[in-house]
């Protein structure tokens, strides 16, 4: 198999690819790992890299033409007209703590637009993925955004509240707490978890890379919510992401986007 044209089965794919990732990563969990530090000051460990690995030749062995964009392992084949983005593990801070609100993360992208992503969190044994048109699967049901429509009944996430070496953001986030029922720092790519299946309300992050974004752009707004960047810009590639469902997305932004 080249190429796969259908929705239907671009969702199928990715769900498969995110869960021999997550597969590959959770054999490593709660075991001792030595952990470097990268040059941006991050985390990884042989975990990230063989999860990666395993993902990687899953594709190329399926689908050969297509491009691959890795957090850990780079970029193959460039110039493809289809990519797959991947993180292995997205969360290793809290991956190497023991803590399983980590997870693995796949999109299917060409140019700019996601056709469809992955979150697997194996630890906690939850998978949700969504293509354009099939709406988002949250366990292999259907699944949406809640419905509050009002902050002071909201629950609020982001992966790190101090929003480091950036004030705006730093107050903006605080103008939100201010009129939230509950803010909490259930982070990385969990918390967009729980506002894709209603279990929370917005989730933000001061900074992204394609591959923390990419996978989750899709499974936000096919559960009805709103992804959007930090301008205000629908888009997976802004360098960071809010996330809402949708009634609460006019008045969020309002707050956070204020100068």
């Amino acid at each position: 198999m080249t190429h796969v044209t259908t929705q239907r089965a671009l969702l199928d794919a990715v769900h498969e690819a995110a869960r021999v990732a997550g597969d590959v990563a959770m054999r490593h969990y709660r075991t001792s790992l030595a952990i470097e530090s990268k040059s941006d000051g991050s985390p990884v460990t042989i975990a990230d890299r063989e999860a990666e690995a395993a993902v990687r030749e899953w594709i190329t062995r399926r689908f050969p033409e297509d491009g691959i964009e890795g957090e850990e392992l780079g970029v193959l084949r460039p110039d493809a007209q289809r990519r797959w983005v991947i993180d292995p593990i997205d969360g290793t801070k809290t991956f190497v703590r023991g803590v399983p609100l980590w997870g693995t993360l796949v999109a299917i992208v060409e140019g700019m637009d996601v056709l469809a992503g992955a979150a697997f969190f194996p630890a906690v044994d939850e998978m949700v993925v969504a293509a354009r048109g099939e709406g988002m699967w949250w366990n292999d049901a259907r699944c949406c955004v809640s419905r509050i429509d009002r902050l002071e009944r909201a629950t609020i996430l982001t992966t790190d509240e101090r929003f480091r070496d950036d004030d705006a953001k730093r107050s903006a986030w605080r103008r939100l707490t201010d009129r939230a029922l509950v803010s909490r720092t259930w982070g990385d790519c969990y918390g967009y978890l729980l506002v894709a299946t209603g279990r929370a309300e917005v989730m933000v992050d001061g900074s992204m890379r394609a591959w923390d974004a990419a996978a989750l752009a899709p499974i936000i707004e096919e559960a009805g919510g709103v992804f959007t960047d930090w301008t205000g810009a629908r888009t997976a590639f802004g360098g960071n992401a809010i996330a809402t469902n949708a009634a609460l997305a006019v008045e969020t932004r309002g707050l956070l986007l204020r100068s």
